[in-house]
């Protein structure tokens, strides 16, 4: 049997006076897993979460959480009647009440004793069994985080949703907290929506990525498909650095200022070449390129240069330049994808 996915959005709209915040968006997020709503600031990702939670009601569209719709135009199911724990960035606790008393708060239907095992399985769970009569302002930001998503699991939610949980944090902090928290998600195989900016974030937590820019899903899937085989120029740049060089198509091959190279799925036209870290300084062979910054990163060098006038980025495993150089680089690797010009 197929397992039903945790939440299905189509074509989901949301508009505010003539400003399209989200447009068109669709995506599946797989049951069981921690999915990554991955795209920069003012992209719509915070304003889908509040329409998945059912915090503001869609213009276009329905949203399926667990099967079943929520969210189509003119019916909003209520938040506390659709099976979602949510966690804002500022965990939003109440701080006239206990760490316990914040677990338990949503369990008003649950008897006294069965209330109490609940909060206790949580706070084990999550290490926070020593600060149950502590209050919110006594903790750290790590410990409010754990507080504020057991209080979210407390109801046994279908889908659990984090808008930006690690932002808070710095550092070496942030990256146990993460490490340590995800952990813990996954033994309770819990379905969890997180929504990052981060690229390196997302590809170091995600089982699946939703890319999204300017209110519309880019690309969806695994963090290496992703990452190696981007939909278009602007889904690579969500997941870091990549260098775009201007060719034109003609006859299924692609000319380029590195050569000619197969873009036999492709029609005659003005497209886009892009790479990501493909590109190594040789000795002799290759094409030319003008240096104009070098920087140490640890396994070696990468050195910004341009080629036919753009700027692109060359590894250099070698003795590294000096700006105003002109060295000799190479592809290493298949390129990461080329696309129609404006796609």
């Amino acid at each position: 049997m197929t397992a039903v996915p945790a939440l299905i959005c189509r074509n989901v709209s949301r508009r505010y006076g003539g400003r399209q915040a989200v447009d068109d968006a669709s995506f599946v997020m797989p049951p069981g897993r921690v999915t990554c709503l991955l795209g920069p600031s003012g992209s719509g990702k915070s304003t889908l979460l509040r329409l998945i939670a059912g915090l503001e009601p869609v213009d276009g569209g329905d949203i399926a959480i667990a099967g079943r719709v929520m969210s189509a135009p003119r019916q909003t199911i209520a938040p506390d009647q659709r099976g979602v724990g949510l966690v804002f960035q500022d965990h939003a606790l109440f701080p006239h009440l206990s760490v316990r008393a914040n677990i338990g708060f949503g369990l008003t239907g649950l008897a006294r004793a069965a209330r109490a095992a609940r909060v206790d399985t949580l706070m084990t769970r999550f290490h926070i069994a020593h600060l149950g009569a502590a209050w919110p302002h006594m903790l750290s930001g790590g410990e409010q985080q754990r507080v504020a998503i057991a209080r979210a699991l407390a109801r046994e939610p279908a889908l659990l949703l984090l808008d930006e949980p690690f932002s808070g944090l710095d550092g070496r902090l942030r990256a146990d907290v993460r490490a340590a928290l995800l952990a813990d998600l996954a033994a309770l195989g819990a379905s969890v929506l997180i929504v990052t900016h981060d690229p390196e974030e997302a590809m170091a937590i995600a089982d699946h990525i939703v890319l999204m820019a300017d209110g519309r899903i880019l690309q969806a899937g695994t963090a290496e498909h992703c990452f190696r085989s981007p939909a278009s120029v602007a889904a690579a740049r969500l997941l870091g650095a990549v260098s775009v060089l201007p060719c034109t198509v003609r006859g299924g091959v692609a000319q380029t200022p590195l050569g000619p190279l197969d873009a036999a799925a492709l029609p005659d036209g003005p497209a886009d070449l892009v790479l990501r870290d493909h590109m190594l300084v040789t000795a002799s062979d290759g094409v030319a390129a003008q240096v104009e910054h070098v920087q140490f990163c640890g396994q070696g060098h990468v050195v910004a240069a341009r080629i036919a006038g753009e700027r692109v980025t060359v590894q250099c495993d070698t003795a590294p330049p000096t700006p105003g150089d002109t060295i000799m680089v190479a592809l290493h690797r298949p390129v990461t994808g080329i696309f129609p010009r404006g796609a």
